[in-house]
């Protein structure tokens, strides 16, 4: 990664990262990604059906089949989003207040209203709570939660070390790490026709149905530049990490990470 010079010899230079295919400031990524989810904020369920072709709803299922959640156990959900994780595991915990909690917290405030009102119109807000915050500077206490998510959300986040980093911190000893994101397909026919729609379809998709053809555009860009399995296992391993291994669905087009803090 290089970092971007500066004319001004009092001025220290940035790091770089990437924004979709685009190399931008660190400072500048935040930002840039959020004016993306305040755009598609209304109609993220929506935007997830197009990408996954509505198959993100079967992953999310297997993901909380993994997790097996159960009363008395505290979640944390990051980037939650709609809510869909985190209510999910709510309704298969039980629900009762008092026995299982789960956290949402997202980034942007859009889509954290979004998530809040959908636990609001499921009689689910006993259970829940919602949180603005940062993955990479989490506002929860050390070994406070049980379980900690993150969907479709890592590849988003400017420094996915710091955010590992964090998630590790917030984890109980025996507390696991479970990252579902969209990953590189493992099968040499569909990874052709997957790229095909990625980027000749879903673009036109989104600038049709969803009025924004380039979000859709970085978000696939973002897939692309994000680790593949074994590089995302790599920087589990080296945020201290237990037991990391990692479950493809759907060829690989997406992967489910886990991991113990011991």
């Amino acid at each position: 990664m290089l970092p971007v010079m500066s004319d001004d010899p009092g001025q220290m230079p940035q790091s770089t990262t990437h924004f979709g295919f685009r190399e931008v400031s660190e400072t500048d990524k935040a930002g840039l990604v959020r004016q993306v989810f305040d755009s598609v904020a209304g109609r993220y369920d929506l935007m997830n059906d197009l990408m996954s072709a509505g198959v993100h709803r079967l992953w999310k299922s297997t993901l909380l089949d993994m997790i097996d959640p159960a009363p008395g156990q505290r979640l944390l959900d990051v980037a939650g989003g709609t809510g869909d994780i985190a209510l999910g595991f709510l309704e298969r915990a039980g629900g009762v207040a008092g026995q299982v909690h789960v956290a949402i917290c997202d980034v942007n405030p859009a889509m954290a209203a979004i998530g809040r009102d959908r636990a609001l119109d499921r009689g689910m807000t006993d259970g829940a709570t919602f949180v603005v915050g940062d993955a990479e500077r989490l506002p929860f206490a050390d070994s406070s939660v049980d379980v900690y998510t993150i969907g479709f959300g890592l590849r988003n986040v400017t420094r996915p070390a710091a955010a590992l980093t964090e998630a590790r911190r917030v984890l109980r000893p025996g507390g696991r790490f479970f990252c579902l994101e969209f990953s590189r397909v493992v099968l040499p026919v569909l990874d052709r026709i997957y790229d095909l729609y990625s980027f000749a379809v879903l673009p036109r998709l989104g600038e049709l149905v969803a009025g924004d053809r380039a979000a859709y555009e970085y978000l696939v860009q973002s897939i692309r530049r994000f680790p593949a399995q074994e590089d995302l296992a790599g920087l589990m391993a080296a945020a201290n990490f237990d037991l990391v291994r990692w479950r493809n669905l759907s060829g690989g087009i997406a992967a489910i990470h886990s991991g113990w803090r011991i």
